[in-house]
């Protein structure tokens, strides 16, 4: 059997049903999700697309167990999202914030170890080594590790946070605008990165984003969040595709076009 049927014959990673959430602005309760159905299977690499507002960053964190919906069911890895929140899910969901999040007191081997210090059990010496093998991991020299996040390069600090995200070995890892505030060149390098990981690492990552580039460059599939729920979900050749009026907007303009032909080829009947 392949490692891919493998993969799919495996419980999923993360299972959402009937998903209804909702937030409340100056009295007014306004609904973000309403009826929202989302799988996914062991070793993906899905990205979640939608509109401002549409509640990306919202689902993300409710499969940490940081947020709790009003209504339906979030379970991750077998678990409700719930349980994994109030347990602590760093040794089983690794999160990469979108400005990196880094602790501007500590260097970066004191932020990439902090999860593992706070286990309270493990040896100084043990935590330092695999602080260092995560740097090494992410591509960063031995010589970064007492450097100071305001030292740091953009790139740098994204490199950081996700040394520190995969430092308990997660087998689940969600990414939040990974690439945003980079410049092209440091882009293509950290979407490599994340590439070379997932395949290396056998990871489920869960990544939301707007740069088109990155959609293209990572994704195995693509989730769309339009009008309160997954309005499609599917490969990307399939999405494009799909009729809808956030679909042809966001897809299918002249730079959706263009980024989805110079890194699969050129599109028919797009």
């Amino acid at each position: 059997m392949s490692s891919a049927a493998r993969a799919a014959a495996m419980p999923p990673v993360v299972v959402i049903n009937g998903l209804r959430s909702a937030f409340t602005a100056k009295g007014v309760r306004a609904i973000i999700h309403k009826d929202l159905n989302l799988t996914i299977a062991r070793g993906e690499f899905l990205s979640i697309v939608g509109g401002s507002g549409s509640g990306k960053t919202v689902l993300l964190r409710q499969m940490l167990g940081l947020e709790t919906p009003i209504k339906g069911t979030v379970t991750v890895l077998g678990e409700p999202a719930a349980v994994l929140g109030r347990s602590g899910a760093a040794s089983r969901v690794g999160m990469l914030f979108q400005h990196g999040a880094l602790f501007s007191a500590f260097t970066v081997l004191e932020n990439i170890a902090f999860p593992l210090r706070e286990l309270g059990t493990l040896p100084k010496a043990l935590i330092h080594d695999v602080a260092m093998v995560k740097m090494q991991m992410v591509g960063l020299d031995p010589s970064a590790a007492h450097k100071m996040p305001a030292d740091l390069s953009g790139g740098m600090v994204k490199r950081v946070a996700l040394a520190r995200a995969l430092v308990m070995d997660p087998p689940l890892l969600l990414l939040d605008e990974p690439t945003a505030g980079l410049d092209p060149d440091a882009s293509d390098a950290f979407c490599t990165l994340l590439r070379s990981l997932h395949q290396e690492l056998r990871l489920t990552v869960v990544m939301v984003t707007h740069d088109l580039d990155t959609i293209f460059e990572l994704s195995t599939r693509i989730a769309v969040v339009a009008d309160k729920h997954v309005i499609v979900d599917a490969p990307p050749r399939e999405v494009i595709r799909f009729e809808h009026p956030f679909v042809q907007d966001f897809f299918r303009g002249e730079r959706g076009i263009r980024a989805m032909e110079v890194l699969q080829g050129p599109m028919q009947d797009v």
